[in-house]
C-alpha cells in the first residue's frame, strides 16, 4: 500500500466537491475550526475560538484517517459559567482535563439528575439526553475532551435539526436511575460497566501480561453505549507491544512521560513524544507502539470505535501476528526500536527494564507461520 498516496492536483479536483462533507460544513457554521492532526501535544493549552451556541470556547480535532468514523473536541467551560444545554442523537464519553464542575442530566420525561466531577473525571452522555455543564469555581476555567461518533451520524442524515432536536428517550440508556453516576459499577474480565469514573490518574487496574511487560489494563462500558474505552498502564523502564487496529483511537496520556512511535506496514516508524494531555489518534490500520521513558509508571485513556475481533471476541490487537492477529511479538520487533528505547532512558538516567519481558514471552513465544514458497 502507498504511504502517502499523494495524486496530482488535477486529479485531486475531479473529487473535491465529495470531500466537503455534512460534518465539515456543520463544524464551519459553528465557528470553529478542524485541527487536522494524529498528533496534539497538549489538549490543555490547545488554542480554542468562542463557541456562540454552546456558550463557551472550542476546537475540534479530527484527521482525515478517522473522519467518517468518529471524532474529537476541546471545550472550555469559562469561570463561574455554564455551556448551553443540548441532546445529541451521537454517543459522546468525556474526559475532564482540567477545573471542576458539575452536569445536569434530563429526558423529555422529566428524570433529572446533577452529578459533580473533577479533573481526571470520565463519564459518557446518555443517548439523547438533554445535559448541561456547569463551571463550579469562579476562579478557572474548566476544560474538557469528548469524543463523539457525531461524523458518522451527521453525514449519514445530513440534518442537524434532526440529530440535536428530536424528542425521543432511549430509557434503555437512561430512565432517570438514582445511582446513574454514583461512579459504582460491575467488573467482568477486563471490562467495568459503568457510567462515571471519578479520577481515572488512580482508576486500580488489572493485570494485562498479553500485552506485554508487567502492565494494566481496565476497559468501559459507559451509558449502554457502543463506543470502546479502555485505560492502560505500564511500568518505568517498559513499553507495550506494537499493535494495529480501525481507525478513530483516541489515546490520551494521563500519567508519565514518553513517546509513541507509529507507521503503517513496510514504513519506517515515527516518533511522537508525550506528557499528561498529549493526544495521539494512530490512522486506521497503522502499527503503534507506547513507550516509558519516565521515572514514574505511565498510562493512557483510548476512547475509540469498536476493533476487529476473532471468533471468540477478543480483539486482533491483543492477539499476536504469529497467530493472525495485529500485534507484534517482541521478538519479532527490530532492533532500532529497541535502541530507541535505551537511548531515551539515558538521558534521564534510566535504563531498560525488559530483559524479563523478552524471556518470559519467549515461554510461550507461537512458532513463526510457514512462509509459502
Amino acid at each position: 500500500m502507498a504511504k502517502t498516496a499523494i495524486v496530482s492536483d488535477e486529479l485531486a479536483k475531479k473529487f473535491e466537491t465529495e470531500k466537503n462533507t455534512p460534518y465539515g460544513r456543520w463544524v464551519a457554521g459553528e465557528g470553529l475550526d478542524i485541527i487536522s492532526a494524529q498528533y496534539v501535544p497538549n489538549l490543555r493549552t490547545v488554542e480554542l475560538k468562542p463557541w456562540a451556541r454552546r456558550g463557551g470556547r472550542g476546537v475540534f480535532i479530527n484527521h482525515d484517517a478517522s473522519r467518517t468514523s468518529n471524532d474529537c473536541y476541546v471545550c472550555e467551560i469559562p469561570k463561574g459559567g455554564k455551556l448551553a444545554p443540548q441532546r445529541q442523537l451521537y454517543e459522546e464519553m468525556v474526559y475532564v482535563l482540567d477545573g471542576r464542575g458539575s452536569t445536569t442530566i434530563w429526558n423529555e420525561a422529566g428524570q433529572r439528575m446533577t452529578f459533580e466531577w473533577k479533573a481526571g473525571a470520565i463519564f459518557a452522555i446518555p443517548l439523547n439526553t438533554w445535559y448541561q455543564h456547569y463551571n463550579g469555581s469562579g476562579q478557572e476555567t474548566a476544560r474538557y475532551v469528548g469524543v463523539t461518533f457525531l461524523p458518522w451520524v451527521l453525514n449519514l442524515y445530513d440534518d442537524p435539526d434532526f440529530v440535536f432536536g428530536t424528542s425521543y428517550d432511549f430509557k434503555n440508556r437512561f430512565n432517570g436511575e438514582p445511582d446513574y453516576f454514583s461512579g459504582k459499577g460491575e467488573q467482568k474480565g477486563f471490562l467495568l460497566t459503568t457510567n462515571f469514573v471519578p479520577d481515572a490518574v488512580n482508576l486500580p487496574l488489572i493485570t494485562a501480561k498479553e500485552r506485554g511487560a508487567g502492565g494494566g489494563h481496565i476497559r468501559f462500558n459507559m451509558a449502554k453505549g457502543s463506543m470502546a474505552s479502555h485505560i492502560s498502564q505500564f511500568p518505568v523502564g517498559t513499553y507495550k507491544k506494537a499493535h494495529a487496529h480501525g481507525p478513530g483511537a483516541h489515546v490520551i496520556l494521563l500519567s508519565g512521560e514518553g513517546y509513541s512511535l507509529m507507521w503503517p506496514e513496510g514504513d519506517e516508524p515515527k516518533r511522537y513524544d508525550w506528557q499528561p494531555g498529549t493526544l495521539i489518534v494512530p490512522p486506521n490500520a497503522f502499527f503503534h507502539q507506547h513507550f516509558n521513558t519516565g521515572p514514574t509508571p505511565a498510562r493512557y485513556l483510548a476512547f475509540k470505535h469498536s476493533s476487529p475481533r476473532n471468533a471468540q471476541g477478543v480483539p486482533l490487537s491483543w492477539i499476536s501476528r504469529r497467530l493472525g492477529g495485529n500485534q507484534i511479538d517482541y521478538a519479532d520487533e527490530t532492533e532500532y526500536q529497541r535502541k530507541m528505547f535505551a537511548d531515551a532512558l539515558a538521558k534521564h538516567g534510566l535504563t531498560t527494564r525488559m530483559e524479563e519481558a523478552y524471556k518470559t514471552e519467549l515461554e510461550t513465544l507461537p512458532p513463526k507461520p510457514a512462509v509459502s514458497a
